[in-house]
């Protein structure tokens, strides 16, 4: 199959370490060109410089996605670098794990400004250029827990729901220009996020996965570079779940 990513611009924010250093790494491979964004610089240049060391083309920017003046900078020291951003991938983001009863305003606050409003930023400061170039893909990571709801991730789950939702809306104002816009939907990945909160649960949680694994990072990585590809040119409003079962809606 042709991806056609050879010479694209893919922009992945959060890029530094587990899902998004993955998809940075896979863009690479296609032969995109690569901006690694990450509000902790040291992995973001880790991440490009490991691109750069295979033969690939990278840079590293710091950037914390909720600060819509950061985020304006990070977008046009890409421009100013490659030109264009033809992909935008929303992968920033975080989460705390505590029932709702026992969370404040400040978690609820942290939630949903990384989560939603950092990928609306992101969003924002690229959608004109797209628009005007008429080409584009933006792919933001979701969560299973935006479809189902999860225990002690009531924010979260609010937020990703979100991030579904914005983006079937956005999908719809953009086709007309030839931008894609979709959603991946992961299932419990092995990433230090992931694994800090299951503790002494993974094996527990793994027997409710049909394939009885948890997911790697790449497994998401390969379904993001699918949906920014031209392989997916007819595929929009969407949200892939890449979960290995566990849920199925």
């Amino acid at each position: 199959m042709e991806l056609n990513l050879r010479g694209k611009v893919a922009l992945i924010t959060g890029g530094g370490q587990g899902i998004g250093r993955a998809i940075a790494l896979a863009f690479a491979n296609e032969g995109a060109r690569v901006a690694v964004a990450d509000k902790n610089p040291a992995t973001a240049a880790d991440v490009a410089d490991e691109i750069n060391q295979f033969g690939g083309e990278a840079i590293s920017i710091q950037a914390d996605v909720t600060d819509e003046a950061q985020v304006r900078a990070m977008v046009d020291k890409v421009l100013t670098e490659f030109g264009q951003i033809d992909i935008l991938v929303n992968n920033a983001g975080t989460a705390f794990h505590k029932f709702f009863a026992q969370s404040t305003r400040k978690d609820w606050d942290i939630d949903i400004n990384v989560n939603l409003l950092g990928a609306m930023n992101c969003a924002s400061a690229v959608v004109q250029h797209m628009i005007d170039r008429r080409y584009g893909k933006i792919v933001s990571i979701a969560s299973d827990a935006g479809k189902i709801g999860e225990a002690r991730l009531v924010t979260y789950s609010a937020a990703k729901a979100g991030i579904i939702a914005f983006s079937k809306a956005l999908a719809k104002e953009l086709g007309r220009y030839g931008i894609n816009v979709n959603s991946v939907s992961p299932g419990t990945i092995e990433t230090p996020l992931a694994m800090g909160l299951l503790g002494d649960n993974v094996d527990q949680v793994v027997k409710s996965y049909a394939i009885r694994r948890l997911g790697k990072p790449e497994d998401i990585a390969n379904a993001v570079v699918f949906l920014a590809s031209d392989a997916a040119s007819f595929i929009t409003g969407q949200s892939l779940s890449v979960n290995g079962g566990y849920s199925m809606a």
